[in-house]
């Protein structure tokens, strides 16, 4: 069954103090191509999610969001250093003893030294780690949401393609119908011709009877027809086939459309070419659905 190259998934998880949330569109595209938008402290896993789409999805272009919140504080504290505090005090209050000052001992002095407060920072591989469990997790989600989805959109491609080629065949039995006719109508009206313009017996009657064949032979269309109908048998296989069938659908649909154009080239018959135009109409529209199939 044909999968589209259209399609949305969105997936969330949680992990620890982490939350994520993960966002793929995706188009057609005739290769694999994939963005990811996500924060900079992760940007080291954006190839395992390109590895993940890869692994799911033969074709399109793939844009992929990544958003994350943390339950895990992030802020820089500070830590009192009590140990280098109450020695620094000592130093303070012996120097002042040392100097006869009696002013009290502020909070600002002993602010000057550097050690006595300490950043108390987070653990950084400890937080990426609690953030990607969460990421990987809701990516899984958002590529089997829009896994479903291209599902879904293949089947109305599907749909719409049978119908396609269920007005195609119409018209070509309508062409196989009248071109039998259609040619012994010319090569009657030939001979016709022949006899008011030609009365010398010296004329060659196999002669003219071989150039009716050729003239016939010129206007025949079973062999296109008969392709015709291969190439369409052969479409519907595709689309059936378990595995992805884009390119191989594009190359049928050329087929398809030679035919078709070679059938209405050699129509010389109003009822032909007007089922030619109806058909090249229904090609041209299978063409451009066929470009959104996996």
């Amino acid at each position: 069954m044909i999968n589209s190259m259209t399609g949305f998934g969105r997936g969330s998880a949680s992990h620890a103090g982490a939350t994520a949330t993960v966002e793929i569109k995706s188009v057609n595209k005739r290769h694999h191509d994939v963005s990811v938008r996500m924060p900079g402290n992760l940007a080291e896993k954006e190839s395992a999610i390109q590895s993940a789409l890869r692994d799911t999805f033969e074709r399109g272009q793939f844009t992929v969001y990544v958003d994350v919140e943390s339950d895990i504080d992030t802020t820089v504290p500070y830590r009192v250093d009590e140990d280098a505090t109450a020695k620094y005090a000592a130093l303070l209050r012996t120097l002042q003893s040392a100097a006869g000052i009696d002013e009290p001992i502020t909070l600002d002095d002993l602010l000057r030294f550097d050690n006595v407060l300490t950043e108390d920072r987070p653990d950084d591989d400890a937080l990426l780690k609690e953030s990607w469990a969460a990421v990987e997790a809701a990516t899984q989600n958002a590529i089997q949401e829009l896994a479903k989805m291209r599902a879904q959109e293949g089947r109305a491609l599907r749909e719409d393609l049978e119908n396609r080629l269920e007005a195609i065949e119409d018209d070509l039995e309508a062409v196989e119908a009248r071109a039998p006719e259609r040619v012994r109508e010319h090569q009657q009206r030939l001979r016709d011709r022949l006899a008011e313009i030609v009365e010398d017996e010296r004329i060659d009657n196999d002669r003219i009877e071989t150039e009716i064949a050729v003239l016939a032979d010129k206007l025949d269309i079973s062999e296109e027809c008969v392709r015709l109908r291969s190439h369409i048998a052969m479409f519907r296989e595709s689309i059936e086939d378990d595995e992805p069938s884009g390119r191989k659908l594009k190359f049928i649909t050329q087929e398809i459309h030679r035919e078709v154009n070679t059938i209405g080239a050699k129509a010389n018959d109003p009822s032909i070419s007007g089922c030619g135009v109806r058909m090249k109409e229904e090609v041209e529209k299978i063409r451009e659905q066929v470009r959104n199939v996996e």
